[in-house]
């Protein structure tokens, strides 16, 4: 994987406080065609969710937190994910339910209390499952360890955030979706693929991450 230098904490920072590309961005890792379900679909707003994009730093450059669901979950079970789920009556922001979720799944101790905000990604709706999810991404000062829930996780996986911006790593494949053939686009990662809404995500964060690259460039800094 080619090295790509000025990724860091303070990169990161940057690169999320300018306004957020949103739908473009995540559509270029989106399946194509989108997929309509129309039929039996839930009346009434949906519930809400919220997810971590959590980095920090081994061996001198960040990282993030995947996780492998375990495949009898109702929803998107053995998929490649992000730490997250619904957003509970008692969570007193979508940052807080996010931080829970993400303590549920991975056992880190005192991750609340320690990871830093650095800001929210897009929202996106998931027909599927009827929730609108909201992405945040929040920071570590130390290399975790895990200790998974073992019935919701079935493998953690820490990528390095440079893996976002290698070309070698993504790619495209033909499924068959809700009877209905689609080009899903996908990263790579260790045999595993990440595609769907996590893939989609990870997309506007890239957008962000050569942006903010391009600007340091431009700056004579990178």
């Amino acid at each position: 994987m080619p090295g790509y230098s000025g990724l860091s904490r303070a990169l990161i920072e940057r690169a999320l406080q300018g306004p957020l590309p949103g739908e473009p961005a995540q559509v270029r890792m989106a399946t194509r065609p989108r997929v309509a379900l129309s039929d039996g679909m839930p009346k009434g707003p949906p519930r809400l969710a919220a997810v971590l994009l959590l980095l920090f730093e081994q061996g001198g450059e960040p990282h993030f937190v995947l996780t492998r669901r375990t495949d009898d979950l109702r929803n998107h079970g053995g998929q490649i994910a992000l730490p997250g789920g619904a957003v509970e009556p008692s969570d007193p922001s979508l940052w807080a339910a996010a931080l829970r979720e993400a303590q549920e799944e991975l056992g880190i101790d005192d991750l609340p209390q320690e990871a830093a905000y650095l800001g929210r990604l897009s929202p996106s709706y998931v027909a599927s499952s009827h929730f609108a999810v909201h992405p945040f991404v929040g920071w570590l000062p130390r290399d975790p360890s895990f200790a998974p829930c073992p019935e919701e996780v079935a493998e953690v996986l820490v990528p390095p955030v440079a893996l976002l911006l290698d070309d070698s790593a993504k790619g495209e494949e033909v499924r068959l979706l809700h009877g209905q053939e689609v080009i899903v686009p996908y990263y790579r990662w260790q045999g595993q693929i990440i595609w769907g809404l996590t893939a989609m995500i990870l997309s506007e964060f890239e957008v962000l991450l050569h942006q903010a690259l391009a600007d340091l460039k431009g700056e004579g800094i990178a």
